[in-house]
């Protein structure tokens, strides 16, 4: 993957790079996933891709009137959040998961904007970006180089 991004043609190719990005090594170092992009960019599948490759079988929807969406697996618990209706951020303080985050929570946030202040700082950015009849997967953060060195093949 160069500077340029990653080129997603379809959405089989953005679920592959969720699913990538699971078996990433430093994924272990990750807590805070921020998800960028229009209504419609593929951020949901994307989050659905990297869900199935940790073992997850049942639909991924984004939880947008639910606000979150909880998965568990072995060692691991990932908090789907969908801030798009989310008028103030205080709002999200009545979740309760702050309580609930430890070193084995993984916070995939949709719509993180919506929720600044409240939310910590990610250490990686997934921004998808409408091209043509694609997408272009760019990573921003303090994990975006290795996240992007590991992805290299995908």
């Amino acid at each position: 993957m160069s500077d340029a991004g990653l080129f997603l043609p379809d959405a089989d190719a953005t679920e592959r790079a969720g699913a990538a990005l699971a078996r990433c090594p430093a994924l272990a170092q990750l807590r805070q996933i921020h998800l960028r992009g229009d209504l419609g960019a593929g951020k949901t599948t994307l989050v659905r891709g990297l869900l199935r490759a940790l073992g997850h079988r049942g639909a991924v929807r984004s939880p947008t009137y639910t606000l979150l969406e909880p998965y568990e697996f072995a060692g691991l618990t990932v908090l789907h959040f969908d801030l798009y209706r989310v008028g103030d951020p205080e709002e999200l303080e009545y979740l309760g998961v702050r309580e609930q985050s430890d070193g084995r929570t993984l916070w995939l946030v949709e719509w993180p904007d919506h929720g600044a202040g409240w939310l910590p700082p990610p250490e990686l950015v997934a921004t998808l970006v409408q091209e043509g009849a694609g997408r272009r997967l760019l990573w921003s953060g303090p994990l975006a180089a290795a996240i992007s060195s590991q992805m290299r093949d995908l």
